[in-house]
């Protein structure tokens, strides 16, 4: 409705125009949010590709989230730090997201591309490259699987035993697994010799299949593309040849050791460094684009920011000039503002700022003014909505309210229509004074038009999409995730379920009733083989119990021996099942305290919250509050990436038993955490009657004693503390609600304490990365399971490295990250020599204000320090793994990790969580020893760590170890007497 009312306006009208012919026009009056609401009208009404740049990477998340909502298809083409320097291996997530944008562009699947001005003007894939290297499969296509694999090789995609990440691709006979950047599910390729028999979509935990596709787009993996490690070498070579005195020494430096690596066989990671040699004809995202409307958003802003960007760009490029990594010629990778306000000329253009400023570099061809005002969002309160629309309805304005889900917009509608309002649901009413058009949906903002008597306004984030949640609920349903399948090579012992551990013996090819298909080849005890279609290979996992594989005892064909196996294993399971089952139904059949419903303090409390919350915390908040308002005991685990908001989840769980009149207790593994916490909670509740106290060495015994006074008296409602609170003579008066956070991080007696002192009461557990005991019990049905994979709107992936470690490497990181005025964590886990590890990064960064921070410092000396990197007084804090659990400091956003091979797969994904927790772009390197041969296991965790950049990835890493768990478990199970897993698994 406000559309077509824009649309009849002269402003509106001389916006339109301006794009009909190239060169810049200027628009002055409109707040972010009301150009946004114009960007959308403009692309409904020309039919052309909307491309908005902005200054940074948040407001263009801004701008693509609001046009979504307006009805358009929109994504973020981000930024992406090049490879230059040599590391083992990087995570490539935002160059997937890149990639990912430029296929949906070339498939005319996006309506819009919100752009920083940083990415718009790094370069990328030509267009012709791209599209020569982009292939749409079929089912009925004959295409030679050679050929397919060729293909990829060529494209970028990474070859993997298992598909777990985009930009890869795994063969297993007749079936090709592969996952394209712009795919949102990874596809399944099966082959009927070179005809593609089918194709279909899988789950990248379980490695099942899901539903069949009609045809695939495969888009490029790399934005460099070489081909295979020999056409690379012969490129690099070549261009070398063309070379003639000091640049051919040069280029000869700055080649030799991807030469070689490329000689061995294998690609190197670093291969930005030679866009320029392989794209002699450089393009951006603009190269992509046909006659798009051009916006440059916030011209001052951009600005700016490039100047930063082109000032750092340099200082790095020189450096790595100076050094021999790069030689010139290897430095074409970046345009400058100067080429910007050029594109601006050629192409239809429009300039816009909120206030009249300066834009000397452009020529414009028209000054607009459309002066309008942000409307700030309305919290969902019937009262305050009508404060703001009875005088717009006065004014004689055309109403559009925003109003979150279909079923919320349905209720605000009757309650509307009560008051005497004149509402419509209909996104085609017709536009007439004083009518207030109820939409589903979000925006950032809204914004009035005085030009155009027209209003839109929007309600905050306070409820689930249908359309989420049905994905929620549909997600929730996968709880076959632990049968994800374990790759396997010649060699390799197997389990076939039916017919025991037999031994792989690789991929044959036989003739079967006048059909040739590939078999896996198992031997078993003596001469049996036994042949499995690949088809069917979800029936065979790898043997994977501890010990000596030479003393492995292979399964006979038709016997008795595998079926009496399953059978001790089938008793020994069952005897566990009982056993947990009777604990969890003590609790369930307990007489619990049944909370009762929200009232105005709890939802005055939930929005005073500053951001807005994802709708993944809003389920599980309703989870949580559904089970406590039950008459039986909670026992809930949160499952959830660090960062992405399971303490404020938490928070309006102990807020409401607060309001339900009972005591609260929040236990953390740590005295950091847990003042953390007591922090947190004393700024979020300090408006409510609410007494909070904590529990940890910390606070001194008179403290102490007090604390424990208020517990039993009943006049302290919540209480944060350590493993103090579990001591004797801690009593509570009436508690209502235990938190346990970090619950990794405690051992069994501790939590089995818990369970035993607090029959009755509710029990909400946190994690990122659950144990297996307690991830498998809460996927089995016995816990139940809320998750959070959402994060913040605002959070960015951890751009993540591994590396040998290297001083010039490291150094560049932190002088990077203090030049944007952040902050570094340096993890040097040796308490006996971190002064002299300090006093090395003083070398490495002179200048720097460098903090320690460790285990074994008293209160006295660590409060301070946390203080001090609080309040941006320490530039590196030199520390152990003291940060792992749940320190926040959001201006931290590099980590360097030493001797990274040495820490667990969740540990390091734990501390990875400590950077990335704003809007900023963080990085994490993890390094390990120079010339160190690292061990399988190191290599396999590292690998994990660098693809699981993703977020939602904690939940993954969990299950990758809970299968690694449950599988050892139940293998040793087979050659003892007795299986009590709960004493296995939970350390």
């Amino acid at each position: 409705m406000y559309e077509a009312l824009l649309k009849a306006t002269p402003e509106y009208q001389k916006i339109a125009a301006s794009f009909a012919k190239p060169g810049p026009a200027a628009l002055f009056g409109l707040p972010p949010a009301g150009r946004a609401l114009l960007y959308a009208a403009l692309q409904k009404d020309l039919g052309r590709v909307l491309c908005i740049v902005t200054p940074g990477e948040a407001e263009a998340t801004h701008f693509a989230d609001d046009l979504k909502a307006l009805g358009l298809s929109a994504a973020v083409f981000p930024p992406r730090d090049f490879m230059l320097r040599p590391v083992e291996g990087a995570g490539r997530e935002y160059e997937y997201r890149r990639l990912s944008v430029l296929g949906s562009l070339a498939g005319g699947r996006l309506n819009a591309v919100c752009v920083p001005a940083e990415a718009l003007l790094q370069y990328t894939v030509p267009r012709d490259e791209f599209l020569k290297n982009t292939l749409t499969l079929k089912p009925g296509m004959v295409y030679n699987r050679e050929g397919l694999v060729a293909r990829l090789f060529a494209a970028g995609y990474v070859r993997r035993s298992q598909v777990d990440g985009p930009g890869q691709f795994s063969v297993r006979g007749d079936i090709v697994d592969i996952y394209a950047p712009d795919m949102r599910q990874p596809a399944r390729v099966e082959y009927w010799d070179d005809e593609i028999d089918s194709i279909s979509s899988f789950d990248l935990l379980t490695q099942r299949r899901d539903s069949a596709l009609d045809k695939i787009y495969l888009s490029p993996a790399r934005e460099v593309l070489f081909g295979d490690t020999a056409e690379t070498a012969e490129a690099l070579r070549a261009a070398i040849k063309k070379a003639r005195g000091r640049h051919r020494t040069a280029l000869e430096k700055a080649t030799e050791a991807d030469l070689a690596q490329l000689d061995s066989g294998l690609m190197p990671e670093a291969m930005d460094k030679y866009y320029g040699l392989r794209y002699p004809d450089p393009a951006t995202l603009l190269d992509h684009l046909d006659a798009p409307l051009f916006i440059l958003d916030e011209v001052g802003g951009i600005r700016d920011a490039q100047k930063a960007t082109e000032f750092r760009r340099s200082e790095e490029l020189t450096g790595l000039l100076e050094e021999g990594v790069l030689c010139p010629g290897l430095d074409v990778l970046y345009q400058t503002m100067d080429d910007l306000a050029a594109s601006a000329q050629k192409q239809s253009t429009l300039l816009c700022e909120n206030f009249l400023r300066g834009m000397n570099e452009f020529k414009l061809k028209d000054l607009i003014n459309a002066e309008a005002f942000a409307a700030p969002n309305w919290n969902g309160d019937l009262a305050s909505l009508r404060e703001d629309l009875d005088p717009l309805i006065a004014q004689g304005y055309a109403v559009t309210l925003f109003s979150g889900t279909p079923k919320g917009a349905a209720a605000l509608t009757r309650d509307l229509a009560d008051k005497g309002y004149s509402v419509s649901m209909s996104r085609d009413v017709r536009p007439t004074k004083g009518i207030v058009q109820v939409l589903p949906g979000h925006l950032t903002a809204g914004c009035t038009f005085p030009f155009a008597h027209a209003a839109v306004l929007s309600s905050r984030r306070h409820g689930l999409e249908e359309e989420t949640a049905a994905e929620t609920k549909k997600r929730k349903k996968n709880k076959n995730a632990l049968s994800s399948l374990s790759d396997i090579k010649p060699g390799d012992y197997v389990v076939h379920q039916s017919h025991g551990i037999g031994m792989y013996a690789g991929i044959q090819r036989l003739e079967v009733q006048g059909a040739t298909k590939d078999y896996l080849k198992v031997q078993y005890s003596g001469s049996d083989v036994l042949y499995v279609p690949v088809t069917q290979l979800d029936l065979l996992s790898r043997y994977t119990a501890p010990g000596d594989e030479e003393k492995v005892k292979l399964a006979k064909l038709g016997g008795a021996e595998w079926q009496r196996t399953r059978a001790k294993v089938k008793k020994a399971t069952e005897e566990m099942a009982q056993e947990l089952i009777e604990l969890y139904a003590r609790r369930r059949q307990a007489t619990g305290y049944a909370f009762p419903p929200d009232g105005d303090w709890q939802r005055d409390f939930e929005t005073r919250f500053d951001y807005d919350e994802t709708d993944d915390q809003l389920n599980a908040t309703a989870e949580i509050k559904q089970d406590m308002e039950k008459g039986y005991p909670m026992d809930r685990l949160l499952c959830g990436d660090v960062g992405v908001g399971k303490t404020e989840v938490a928070l309006r769980a102990a807020f409401k038993c607060v309001m339900g009149g009972k005591q609260c207790a929040i236990l953390a593994p740590t005295t950091l955490l847990a003042w953390q916490h007591y922090n947190t909670i004393l700024s979020r509740m300090e408006a409510f009657p609410v007494k909070v106290e904590m529990m940890s060495r910390f606070r001194t015994a008179k403290q102490q004693k007090e604390t424990l006074r208020g517990l039993q008296s009943g006049s302290v409602d919540i209480v944060v503390g350590t493993h103090r609170l579990l001591s004797k003579d801690v009593k509570f008066h009436d508690l209502g609600l235990v938190i346990i956070d970090e619950e990794q991080r405690f051992g069994v007696k501790h939590k089995e304490k818990l369970k035993e002192n607090f029959i009755g009461v509710d029990m909400l557990t946190l994690s990122a990365t659950p144990i297996p005991r307690t991830l498998n019990m809460a996927m089995s049905g016995i816990r139940d399971l809320s998750t959070i994979e959402q994060p913040p709107i605002e959070r960015q992936p951890v751009e993540t490295f591994v590396l040998e470690y290297n001083d010039v490497i490291l150094a560049e990181a932190m002088k990077k990250e203090l030049a944007r005025g952040g902050q570094v964590y340096y993890l040097h886990n040796r308490v006996d020599n971190i002064e002299a590890c300090a006093a090395h990064v003083s070398k490495l960064v002179p200048g720097a204000r460098i903090g320690i921070a460790h285990g074994k410092m008293t209160e006295e000396k660590l409060n301070p320090v946390w203080q001090h990197l609080l309040n941006g007084e320490i530039d590196i804090l030199v520390c152990t793994t003291l940060i792992e659990t749940g320190i926040d400091v959001r201006n931290c956003n590099t980590l360097i990790i030493e001797d990274a091979d040495r820490m667990g797969l969740a540990q390091l994904y734990q501390i990875r969580g400590r950077v990335g927790r704003s809007g900023r772009k963080a990085y994490a390197y993890f390094t390990f020893r120079r010339d160190k041969t690292l061990t399988d296991i190191a290599q396999k965790r590292l690998s994990a760590i660098r693809e699981f950049t993703a977020f939602g990835s904690g939940f993954r890493i969990a299950m990758r170890i809970c299968k690694f768990a449950v599988q050892a478990v139940f293998w040793a199970t087979a050659s003892t007497a007795t299986w009590r897993p709960w004493a296995t698994t939970s350390t």
